[in-house]
Order: structure tokens, then sequence, then C-alpha cells
């Protein structure tokens, strides 16, 4: 069966190229997936200032409820700290020649003008941790108390040498320090300034906490690592090594590896979703095209098994072929997606992928499973029929659907329609990836039910195209009794635009919600801000002022929910607020008073709060920013969790939970516009914004870009189906066109028959497009904003039926033009 499989493959190549095509496409998306998720797990930079520390010990980052069953964990946003009683306890570990503890914090240079100075992220350490990367002192000596030394790098920039002074800002007003020294060593991700140890554990505000040990290994020494994870197993710390240790050292690279495994996963089952649909479409029309050949071989005496086992094994050779040529290519596609990711500010430029030979060899077992799999379906059809009305059946294209495949697309239809009302009765994030979801149920459904609803539509319009003329009439006649062709078009198309439109428009809604209930929401007059947050000082001397004010800190919380047997694990978004906040701020309260909101409390969203059963005086668990554990008493409810996420903490609370201990901004009511900017200029960075939205915007924006790279790569092999299939089903019309030209059809007629029956298979699958995106859209827009109008512009959408029927329309035009080059006696004896 192989020989014969593969003599069939040579001898017809030309009619198995869409496969090819389809499951080249396919793996290389999902392997491009599978390269971003191994490189969230084992991708990074370059470590610098741990570059001589043979292991990083830091505290855990991953949340994980303790008696839970299931692998469900999050991570958390904000790095812990290292109790610094644990240095002693490395330090014994055999192995072990010294554990270093080392404190990291900002600290910033100030210039005579005022302004920071480094060009790049600059932190503060203990010069003892030095020793980590190594710096070596290069100038002067290493600093005490009110000194500092400074790297290289930050020196010449400031002009500034061994007994100079200069200015340095941490978490207040910037303070004089005396250069004792310049150090230097390898690497410039970012600026580096050294104190004294009890100076850098004030400066760090950290008592007895640590960012993270440095451990040097004893010469010789192998599976230190392993050692220290036994020793550590109950401390909840994380050893790194090798390039792991740059996650660690790097806060950036630490939020990249984060993202880069979720997108992956969520990317990754998208495309593993398409690229099946995709693969089990293409193979579906390569056998329907073929269906007089396995006519002829059932005719012959070939068993229905001995046609499916063909079918199998060739599928299998074009697969395995194209899989292992789309697994590399995955390579090439998952090096872009890393540019366009770093263009847009999500990964670092120097974030270096992982490239390793799992994610290449799972694309291709799913490659080779989803071809086999859409193989065995489209096979069932024409192994089954009986020899004897094999050859008549062929002749013909049957026009009724499976009833089994009728009931499922039905079934699924209903099931997307259930889940488009969703967004009116959950908000957030969630509505828009339902409606999302639900539209792509919707698309799956009706290509399932495409021939009967194609059909349907075809009657309707088919009368007024033949009404056009003699090639109006060809067309209408082709596509009524060949609807299930007309359907394999219509498709591709179809998801197409439906998939752009409901993954462009459901962002846009969901953001211009959050814009307009954040705008409804902030009710003071100022605004203050900062480039690396807001001085906690701020607050305090904002009201010494006689205005009133309140601290804004944006952070997250995690929290389990438990449903039977299963446990989920979700970060949510939340906001720490002062109970002072009322006069700046309405979040819709419903029950209790936000000035209540003290250290130990909480204020939840009155739909969270009502789906985890909660009401003031309660108390609830959750998880802080920096995976810590906390139990809080609910002071409050409110309406407005858009602007402000589902929990609102004490802003003492919030910002004891971060690594930088800062504001992310001041909100002010009234006061004096002109005493609150001189107020502010005493912080470095700090300026009076216009909105407290404006370090939002640019995060929301970002999320946006990702989302659409996201999407636009999958609508990139979306659109490559879509000219698959239709260059493959206009080319395997050269017969019937011979046959027209034959009979008395002029090559300008078939070609005005072709045209009408592109116009008709674009305006089907712009209407279908539309109709599969409008639902969950209008329904996703009336529970976010009120308006049953989504929030975006016209354009993209616009956009997105031009470029359809361009595609549309050119790939079935090529295919004509050149069907009809050859003479029709020549191309009428041809085999199919």
């Amino acid at each position: 069966m192989l020989t014969l499989a593969w003599q069939t493959v040579k001898s017809r190549t030309s009619g198995f190229v869409g496969a090819f095509v389809a499951v080249l496409c396919g793996t290389a998306l999902v392997a491009a997936c599978g390269i971003l998720m191994e490189s969230g797990f084992r991708g990074g930079v370059p470590t610098q200032r741990y570059a001589a520390a043979d292991v990083v010990v830091t505290a855990d980052r991953t949340v994980q409820p303790p008696d839970a069953e299931s692998i469900e964990f999050e991570y958390a946003a904000e790095q812990p700290a290292v109790p610094a009683s644990l240095t002693a306890k490395i330090a014994s570990v055999p192995g072990v020649r010294a554990a270093v503890a080392e404190q990291t914090f900002p600290a910033v240079v100030v210039g005579p003008d005022g302004q920071p100075l480094a060009d790049k992220p600059s932190f503060g350490h203990n010069w003892e941790s030095a020793v980590l990367a190594p710096y070596a002192l290069k100038e002067g000596d290493a600093p005490k108390d009110g000194e500092v030394v400074l790297d290289a790098g930050l020196a010449a920039r400031s002009g500034a040498k061994p007994g100079d002074e200069i200015r340095v800002m941490t978490r207040s007003v910037p303070v004089a320090y005396r250069v004792s020294g310049v150090a230097e060593a390898a690497g410039d991700r970012q600026a580096a300034l050294f104190f004294g140890t009890a100076q850098a554990d004030a400066l760090a505000g950290r008592p007895g906490q640590l960012t993270a040990v440095g451990v040097l290994a004893e010469p010789g020494t192998r599976d230190l690592a392993s050692r220290l994870e036994e020793a550590l197993r109950d401390d909840h710390v994380e050893v790194s090594e090798g390039a792991d240790r740059s996650a660690a050292e790097f806060e950036d690279v630490g939020r990249t590896k984060s993202i880069l495994t979720i997108l992956s996963g969520s990317f990754g089952g998208y495309a593993v979703l398409v690229a099946i649909f995709v693969v089990a479409s293409t193979l579906a029309l390569a056998v329907e095209q073929r269906r007089r050949e396995f006519a002829l071989l059932r005719a012959v005496g070939a068993t229905p098994r001995q046609v499916r086992r063909l079918i199998g094994v060739e599928t299998t050779v074009v697969a395995l072929v194209a899989g292992v040529l789309g697994s590399l290519l995955g390579i090439a596609v998952s090096l872009g997606l890393r540019a366009a990711f770093a263009d847009i500010g999500v990964v670092p430029d120097d974030f270096a992928l992982s490239i390793g030979p799992i994610p290449l060899a799972a694309a291709l077992v799913i490659g080779v499973a989803a071809a086999r799999i859409a193989a065995w379906s489209a096979s069932r059809r024409p192994s089954s029929i009986n020899p004897v009305e094999a050859l008549g059946e062929a002749a013909v294209q049957r026009r009724d659907v499976g009833k089994v495949r009728l009931a499922f697309g039905g079934a699924l239809i209903v099931l997307g329609l259930g889940a488009t009302v969703t967004p009116l009765f959950v908000r957030g994030q969630n509505a828009a990836a339902t409606s999302v979801m639900a539209a792509l149920v919707l698309i799956i459904g009706l290509a399932l039910a495409g021939p009967r609803v194609v059909g349907g539509a075809v009657r309707l319009v088919a009368p007024v195209i033949g009404r056009t003329g003699p090639s109006g009439y060809l067309a209408s006649a082709n596509v009524v009794k060949n609807s299930r062709r007309l359907a394999a078009a219509v498709t591709p198309l179809m998801l197409a635009i439906g998939f752009f439109v409901v993954n462009f428009y459901s962002q846009t809604t969901f953001t211009a919600a959050v814009r307009q209930e954040t705008t409804r929401s902030i009710t003071a007059d100022h605004v203050v801000t900062g480039v690396t947050g807001v001085s906690p000082e701020v607050v305090g001397a904002v009201r010494r002022t006689g205005a009133t004010a309140t601290s804004l800190v944006r952070t997250q919380v995690i929290t389990e929910t438990r449903s039977s047997d299963s446990v989920q694990v979700q970060a949510r978004p939340a906001n720490g607020l002062d109970a002072e906040a009322g006069a700046a701020v309405d979040l819709g309260v419903q029950t209790g008073s936000l000035a209540d909101l003290t250290p130990g409390t909480v204020a939840l969203g009155a739909d969270h709060a009502s789906w985890e059963n909660k009401k003031v005086g309660d108390t609830v668990e959750f998880w802080f920013a920096d995976g810590r554990p906390g139990k809080l008493r609910v002071v409050a409810t409110y309406r407005n969790d858009l602007a402000f996420g589902d929990y609102v903490l004490s802003a003492a609370d919030a910002r004891a939970h971060t690594a930088a201990g800062m504001d992310s901004a001041v909100l002010v009511k009234s006061g004096d516009a002109s005493a609150l900017r001189e107020l502010v200029a005493r912080y470095p960075g700090v300026r009076v914004a216009g909105e407290v939205s404006a370090q939002e915007r640019g995060d929301e924006r970002t999320q946006f870009l990702l989302n659409l790279i996201a999407v636009g790569v999958i609508l990139g092999y979306v659109a490559i189906s879509v000219s698959n299939t239709l260059v493959m089903s206009t080319a395997a019309r050269r017969r019937e066109f011979a046959l027209l030209r034959l009979v008395g059809t002029g090559r300008r007629q078939v070609v005005a028959m072709m045209r009408a029956e592109a116009v008709l298979t674009v305006a089907l699958a712009a209407v279908f497009g539309t109709l599969v995106a409008a639902v969950p859209l209008v329904l996703l827009a009336i529970g976010m904003t009120g308006s049953p109008v989504p929030a975006g512009s016209v354009t993209a959408y616009l956009g997105t039926l031009a470029g359809a029927a361009v595609l549309g329309v050119v790939s079935i035009a090529i295919p004509t033009r050149m069907s009809l080059r050859d003479k029709p006696i020549d191309t009428i004896g041809m085999r199919e």
C-alpha cells in the first residue's frame, strides 16, 4: 500500500499541493508557538550582575494552592523577597564557597538640571554583592556610610570621580552622596550604584529581607543547583543557574518569560484549532476532487478499507514531508514574531529564543495527526459507496449533507449562539475572550452545515444572477447544482473575515469600555505621575498643602476558584487606594464605605463579590502581587470594576507587596495647580498629568498590538489557506471549462461566468463572516458600553472586506485564465 500511495503522490503531485501547503503552514505556526512557549521557560539574555554566580536563589514566583491536585498555577507579577536568614542555610550546603546577600532597589543619579542621568534602568545594591558580577574597582575605595560607588557608565555620564559629590534619588527626594569609587564589569543593560551594607538595607526598605542570594561554588563542584533545591525544598524558593539567572536579575526578562508562556498557550490553542480546521477542509476538498478515481477503484473491486487506507497512507506521506519542512519554517516564524514583539516593547531587544527539538517534534506530531484525522473523515464517503452506484454517483456532485454532520453543525451553531450572551452577565476580559470563542464555534458550525446554508442562500440570489446574461445564467446554474463546491470556497473566506473582525473589535470594544468607565470614575482635578512611579511621600506632601489626595497603586491579586474537584488559579487586576479616595474617585460603591479601607481590608467588585458569595464583613483569601498570601476583611463592594479591577486594597498593602514600593500615581482633588507643580518639581521624573490613564493607555496599546500581531499571524495562515482552497477548486474545473468551450461558449463568457461566481463567493463570505462576528460583538458592546455598536474604526472592517474580495477574486481569476490557455480538445482528454 505504501508503494501504491507513493506512486500516486508522485504521479498526481499537483493534486497534493493544496494539502501540502495547508500542513506546511499549519505546522510552522504550531512550531512557532511551541518555540515561544519553550522560550518562556528557557529563553533569556546574558546575565550581568550575576555573571560570576554559579547559582542564584530567589523567592519562587509560582503561586499554586498547596492542597490542589491540579497543575493550575500563576506567576506573581512582583518578585518576592528572600528572608535574610536563608543566607546562612545556603552557605552550609556542601559545595558552597560563599553565599552572598544581594539587595536591589530603585536608585537614580540626578544631574544638575534635576533630570535622571541614566539612559537605562538604574538600581542600587549593597557593595558585598559586587563580587557576583564581578564588579572590580577601577578607581577609589569601597563605599562607607554616605558614600556610593558608581559603575563606569554612570561615572562617565555624570563626569563624577572619587571625591566628588552627586545627588541620588531612591524613594524620596534626591540626597547628596560622596563618590568613593568607580567600578567596572561586563554588560550594560542596567546602571548600578553600590552603597554600604547598612545603608543599602535601609534604602531597600525591607528589614530582614533580600532580593536574592548569589552562590559561589567550590572549585570542581557539580550538581550544586540540585543540592540547593533539595536543601531548600521547604523554603518556597527558586534555584536558577545558567541562562535562567537572567530572569532573576532582570525584571523585564522575568516578565517577558511569563508573557511568552501565557501568550503562546492561548495563541497556540487558537493556532492548533485553526490549523486542524484548515487542514481538514483542504483535504476534504482534495478527496472530493478525486471522487471519480475512488469510484473507479470501488468498481474494480477495491474494498472500503483499502480505499480508506490508501487515502490515509497518501496523506501521511504528504504530511510527513510538509510537517518536517513546516517545523523548520516555524523557526523563522518564531524569530519574526520575536522581532515584532520587540518592536512594540513586549520583548527586550536582546532576548534570545530557546530553539530546541521538543517544539519542532510536537508540531510535526500535531500536523501529521491533524492530517490523518482529516483524511479519515474525508475518506468515509468515497470508501462507503456501493460499487455499482460508484461511477454514476461520481458523475454528479452529491447535494445533500450527512445527517451526523448536519446535526453536529446545528449543535455547534446553537452552542455558539448561547455563548454570545455571556457578556450580558459577565464583564471584563473574559467576556471579550468568550465572544471570540463563540464566533469560532459559529464559524465551525456553519462550515459543517455549509452546503445546506449556502445552498439556501444561493437559491435566493441565483435567479437574479441568471438574468444578467449567458455568463450569469451559467454561473447561476453552476452554484445551484454545486453548492458543496461553493460552500468549500465560501468557508475559508468566511473564517478569515469573521476571525479578524471579532478579534479586532472585541479588543477595541473592551478598551473603550475601560476608558469610558475610567473617565467616569476618576473625579480628581489633577494627577501626579512619574516615569518610574511616584514616591509615597508625595501624597502626604500634597495633603499638607490643604488639597485632598489619594495614592493609586496599580497591582494584581491571584485568586483560586474551586468547582467540584477542579481548581482554577487566576491573576486579577487590582488597585490600591487610600481611605480618603472617595473625593477623588467614584467607584460606584454599592455597600459599605471606602472610608473604612485601611490596611488589612479590601473592597470587591460587586459582580465578583456576588460570584464568590461575599458581603461586607466577610473575609477573603488570595495572594498579593508578590505571591504572599493575604486574608482581608471586606469593607465595601463597588460597581465600576472595569476601571478598578475586582479588588481594591489599601494603598499601603498594595505598595508593600511591590518590589519598587512606589505609587503608580497620586490623584488630587482641588488644590492650587501651580503649587502642586512646584511641589512635585522636587522629585525628578515626576509631573502633573492631565489624566490618570496616561500610563494605562500605553499598556492598553501594547496589549492591543500584541493581540493584533498574534491574530495577524493566524490570519496570514488563513489567507494562505483561502487562496490555496480557491485555486484548488478552480483549477480542478479545467475539463468543465473545456467542455463549455467545445459546445460553443466563448472564452470571455467562461471568464465572465467565473467572475460572477467569484463575486458571489466573496459576497456570501462577507455576509456570513459579518454575521458570525456581529452577533457576539453586538452583545459584547451592549454588555460593556451599553451601546449595540462595537467601538473601533469602521476602516478596519471595510479593509477586511476589501482584502477578502481581492484575495477571493484573484485566487479564482488566475487559475481560470491559466486553465483556458490550452486548447479545449486537448484539455478534455486529460485525466482529472
